[in-house]
């Protein structure tokens, strides 16, 4: 658990731990300092070997309690251990040096409870709380042995390290465990609402396809017929041709299509993807330099999606950089002739850290105009040819993406 979480559940669970921590560590400290008690007036302490724990730290440890149960009404749980371990560590070294200061009486160390500490350690699932605990327990002793001259803490200290070795090792599979369910949890979070988002892709895409196709032909009818007469026609082209991209990502996320694995050309796919582009970008100022580490083998893919992703990337790099600028696209063959790399660098406005993790989100877009479909389409596909998107990126410096693809895939 985060320190300092607002999150309603995670207060509630740590409310839960401390409330059960705190029961069991009064009984577990009352109950050992009585049998303590009496055993050390009854035999041990005729025999001069110990002295019972001053009234004083009873009462110090009792009120605590009224701290922890404040943070716990201020709805503060998660500072209520630290209090704790903080104020037990300093109560008993103190209690302990009054004791056995000047005395001759052999140092006995410690109260049953400080295991308690231990096995509640993996429970708060806080490394942070492992460590004070672990490391404030055994540094009490390491200081009591010097201090007391006593070494009769070795024994104690074995045991503690012995005890912080295990709990360290079940916090690490709480841990483990907890970030399997989380990113299960995520994972069935997303089928989900790609599975809605398709449904309802599927349907608009089908409607406003027909109609589109429709508008596109009488559109380019009339700037045929009457091509000096009206400067708006090739904008409502462009327009009607945007809403067709954006028709086609809602197809795909509505009903994915097939993957046709075939042997095809790098330099063909990128070749079209630029001349698709080639006017947007000279319109815009921009230049694209391509760069081809040859010769490079055939890539096992479908060409046709692959040049999908291509468009997207290269638009968005166009759209970063509305004064113009330089992208440079440079593809080679990298991992022993096993994948294909191309990077996608631009001059844009770039990307701020974090919204780069939420990028391929469904409808997330740092564009104004944005639909946020086209690169969650474009890690789909990338995603079905088993490679990977990575996206490098700094504000006012460029963006750059790299796509890195098997050259052949071993499941065909």
């Amino acid at each position: 658990m985060k320190e300092g979480n607002s999150n309603p559940k995670l207060i509630f669970e740590e409310k839960k731990a401390i409330v059960l921590f705190l029961w069991l560590f009064y009984i577990v400290y009352y109950s050992f300092e009585t049998f303590y008690f009496i055993s050390s007036n009854s035999v041990i302490y005729k025999q001069k070997t110990m002295i019972p724990t001053s009234m004083g730290s009873l009462i110090l440890i009792m009120a605590v309690l009224i701290f922890g149960v404040y943070f716990l009404k201020k709805g503060n749980p998660f500072i209520v251990k630290y209090i704790y371990i903080y104020s037990y560590l300093g109560i008993d070294f103190l209690d302990t040096l009054m004791s056995y200061w000047g005395t001759k009486v052999p140092y006995s160390s410690g109260n049953i409870v400080e295991i308690l500490f231990f096995l509640f350690s993996p429970i708060f699932v806080n490394k942070r709380y492992f460590w004070v605990v672990s490391l404030g327990l055994i540094g009490k002793e390491i200081i009591l042995g010097l201090v007391l001259q006593s070494m009769q803490v070795l024994m104690t200290i074995v045991i503690y390290i012995i005890l912080a070795l295990i709990a360290y090792t079940v916090l690490i599979r709480f841990n483990s465990y907890i970030k399997s369910l989380t990113n299960a949890y995520e994972e069935l979070r997303q089928k989900e609402k790609l599975a809605v988002i398709g449904q309802m892709a599927a349907g608009i895409a089908h409607e406003i396809r027909n109609p589109l196709s429709s508008l596109k032909g009488f559109t380019q009818l009339q700037h045929e017929r009457f091509p000096d007469t009206n400067d708006y026609y090739p904008i409502m082209i462009q327009e009607i041709d945007r809403i067709n991209s954006i028709v086609d990502d809602l197809m795909y996320i509505g009903k994915p299509k097939k993957i046709m694995f075939e042997k095809a050309s790098i330099e063909e796919i990128v070749a079209y993807t630029l001349s698709i582009i080639q006017y947007q970008a000279e319109r815009q100022g921009i230049t694209i330099e391509t760069i081809m580490a040859g010769p490079l083998p055939p890539l096992h893919c479908d060409e046709k999606q692959l040049k999908q992703v291509f468009i997207n990337l290269i638009k968005n790099a166009i759209e970063a950089m509305p004064l113009g600028g330089r992208i440079q696209i440079h593809v080679k063959v990298i991992d022993k002739q096993q994948k294909l790399t191309i990077s996608i660098q631009d001059e844009g406005v770039g990307i701020a850290n974090e919204n780069i993790l939420n990028l391929g989100e469904p409808f997330f877009t740092t564009k104004k105009d944005g639909t946020g479909l086209g690169l969650m389409v474009t890690n789909q596909i990338i995603n079905d040819h088993f490679g990977e998107i990575k996206i490098e990126s700094f504000l006012n410096v460029g963006t750059k993406v790299i796509v890195i693809l098997p050259i052949i895939n071993k499941n065909n």
